[in-house]
């Protein structure tokens, strides 16, 4: 059962909805995303590229530049080493396209999941001196890589970090020690500052292709990418839109919260990716069945990523940087459609694994383990595909409510890989640093991590994590946090587009939610492929009727729902109704409470 939570966050609505020409309502939604005063609103609202920090503001950035234009006019060798999903593919693309484009001698390598795990190793520097290459840059990874990088170093490579993960660190009397590794330059928005222990960044949750974005724009030479697309512009700006879009699409698939520069960016990016000039991307869009329609956060987090992650997971990420790299059409759309399979048996993959790790853990309950003991589940799945852990940690989280992780069988003997998935109320990679000894290697955020354990430590790493944990009750209930209360006589279909303002939507800055109390629900039609959209009438008090939508599946509707009528609680968002250029307004369901 969810637990409802109404914002009650204060501010002058009216004077916000007359300076800015919002409805009142549009005004305490934006209040309830923690934007305040008038610069922040007008950047809310109104953002655009010219609104973004200065690339140089970002730690280390500058050096980076300087060292790698150095480079690149002296015409020596450069790897680009990146990570295998999204955020490292396209940070990959990302910086080799600039230093192509400038005409730099410059390769990519990605790791393989399984052969490598994530992020630079030994094998890929062992290779980049055997090519002779003189300069390395990471990309999405290096800031835990200090064995690697240390090697790298002992040879004589020049060493660039680009990052943007947390930076790991020893903590001692309360006090954090932080463990950067050896490198010539290192940017990385989570630098702290000495003085405060803060971030250096005024915004540091970026993705990796975001700070390689700003590496490219700077020796780009800063174009101005808030004038009107021509196709006269000079090639500098021709690639640094291209890049915008990559950086957009990153930003999404990394689950980086959508707020501040990454709401511009994406929000910008993926304009720019909906017209884009890479044939690879435009391939890919026409083999997951994209139309001509503008693209979103959901085609971008859930039809196209998925696809070049599926590259990672199941075979190689090179796969998928191939796709960017290619110029020919028709080579570009074969590489696509293998992705779009790829990705089809990965999903198929995941719904084994999942109904496999759902019932060890009933077993497990069964067995007289209550779920009370387990406020962290670990999971192991012998026969799963390792690159699934995550997506499959992914879903018990969202079932269990509780910080997951399912580990595998590596291919070393007597090592278990595996990623975790967590809840707001834990920090994951904090908690992880607290039995770091465990580890052969772990890295990661808040959210979610990745992990590498001799199998002996699987059962010490369960009981100390569940030890340590602090977590309540109250943290494992799904918490929905409503804007207002704001019955729907009040929406029309002119605020229902006035709220399209607060996009783009997804980590935390979640769509509107509104609440509704004692509205008579009544099931009036079941449809949809799989029967998982209920149509339903919605009567007030004043009867009048509203047209609701909940997609769901019957059996999971309340029980004085399925056959009957029901006096409900209802949280609901509002949605504009497009059919054959005719717009209406619908409300869809995201949960009731029967109050009799």
């Amino acid at each position: 059962m969810s637990k409802w939570m109404i914002y009650a966050k204060k501010a002058d609505f009216r004077a916000i909805s007359q300076e800015f020409h919002i409805s009142p309502v549009t005004a305490r939604v934006i209040r309830n995303r923690d934007v305040e005063g008038r610069e922040e609103i007008r950047r809310y609202l109104q953002g655009t590229l010219a609104d973004l920090d200065e690339p140089e503001k970002l730690p280390g950035l500058k050096d980076a530049a300087f060292v790698l234009k150095r480079k690149i006019v002296g015409g020596v060798k450069i790897r680009v080493i990146g990570d295998y999903d999204v955020d490292g593919i396209c940070s990959t693309y990302i910086l080799w396209r600039m230093i192509s484009f400038l005409g730099g001698d410059v390769s990519t390598a990605i790791p393989e999941r399984i052969r490598d795990g994530y992020g630079i190793n030994d094998r890929l520097v062992e290779e980049a001196i055997e090519d002779g290459v003189d300069t390395i840059i990471t990309c999405d990874n290096g800031i835990a890589a200090a064995g690697p990088l240390q090697k790298a170093k002992d040879a004589g490579l020049t060493v660039i970090v680009t990052d943007h993960h947390e930076i790991p660190f020893e903590e001692e009397n309360g006090e954090k020690h932080y463990l950067f590794p050896p490198a010539d330059v290192i940017a990385e928005p989570w630098i702290p500052d000495q003085n405060t222990g803060e971030p250096k960044a005024r915004f540091p949750k970026i993705c990796g292709a975001e700070v390689t974005f700003k590496l490219a724009v700077i020796l780009l030479g800063k174009p101005d990418l808030t004038l009107p697309k021509s196709v006269q512009e000079p090639e500098n700006v021709k690639v640094a839109r291209e890049l915008l879009g990559f950086a957009a699409l990153a930003t999404v698939c990394d689950v980086m919260p959508l707020l501040d520069e990454n709401r511009i960016l994406v929000r910008e990016g993926l304009r720019e990716l909906s017209h884009t000039d890479n044939i690879g991307i435009r391939c890919l869009m026409t083999a997951a069945g994209l139309g001509t329609e503008p693209l979103t956060v959901y085609h971008a987090g859930f039809i196209l990523g998925p696809c070049l992650n599926a590259s990672g997971r199941l075979d190689s990420a090179e796969r998928a940087l191939s796709l960017f790299k290619e110029r020919n059409e028709s080579r570009a759309m074969i590489l696509a459609r293998d992705l779009k399979q790829l990705n089809d048996s990965r999903k198929s993959m995941t719904e084994q694994g999942l109904e496999e790790a759902i019932r060890k853990i009933e077993e497990e309950t069964a067995a007289g383990r209550s779920m009370e003991e387990r406020r962290v589940l670990l999971v192991r799945l012998d026969d799963c595909h390792e690159s699934l852990a995550g997506i499959i940690a992914g879903r018990l989280k969202e079932r269990y409510h509780r910080p997951s992780f399912v580990l595998t069988k590596a291919e070393e003997e007597g090592v278990l890989k595996g990623s975790g998935r967590s809840v707001e109320a834990y920090d994951m990679y904090e908690e992880m640093n607290r039995c770091r000894d465990l580890f052969l290697k772990f890295g990661g955020h808040k959210m979610a991590a990745g992990l590498s354990i001799p199998e002996e430590n699987l059962e010490l790493l369960d009981r100390q994590l569940n030890d340590g944990c602090t977590l309540s009750e109250e943290d494992f209930s799904e918490v929905l946090h409503i804007d207002m209360e704001l019955p729907p006589a009040c929406v029309d279909l002119a605020l229902a587009k006035e709220l399209a303002l607060l996009e783009p939507c997804g980590t935390e800055n979640p769509r509107p939610l509104f609440a509704v109390r004692s509205l008579l629900l009544r099931k009036t039609a079941v449809f949809g492929k799989n029967r998982n959209v209920i149509r339903m009438d919605g009567t007030d008090a004043e009867g009048r009727h509203y047209d609701f939508v909940w997609f769901t599946t019957e059996d999971r509707l309340p029980g004085a729902l399925r056959d009957g009528t029901a006096r409900c609680h209802v949280a609901y968002e509002p949605k504009i109704n497009a059919w054959k250029g005719r717009e209406s307004l619908q409300f869809v369901i995201k949960d009731v409470k029967c109050c009799g």
